[in-house]
């Protein structure tokens, strides 16, 4: 008897290995190992989903929408990772510029 087929996602699955330095739940899960945080890759996954979820749920609560309801299908939603990815890169960039334009004043 085969075994049953798992879980597929209506929109597919989110990558983060296409943005700059991105990496794949295995090697993070590879890398907090070396670096002493025995872990696997489901590991990996459950603490960026559960990440997801503080941000979705913060933002639900900035634009005062329900997310009681469909949080978790959301933050497994490759396009709302996609997203979050974009946003908190551009953050960064943001935050990186804003530094430098303060070292420039200096």
């Amino acid at each position: 008897m085969s075994m049953p087929k798992g879980f597929k996602s209506e929109h597919g699955y989110a990558t983060v290995t296409n943005y700059c330095h991105g990496m794949d739940y295995r090697r993070i899960a590879e890398k907090m190992s070396a670096d002493g945080l025995i872990m696997n890759h489901a590991t990996a996954r459950n603490i960026f989903l559960r990440a997801m979820k503080k941000m979705a749920i913060s933002l639900c609560d900035l634009y005062e929408v329900k997310h009681e309801v469909n949080i978790e299908k959301t933050v497994r939603d490759p396009r709302f990772q996609e997203a979050m990815i974009e946003i908190v890169s551009n953050a960064c960039v943001e935050l990186k510029r804003g530094k430098e334009t303060t070292r420039e004043k200096e």
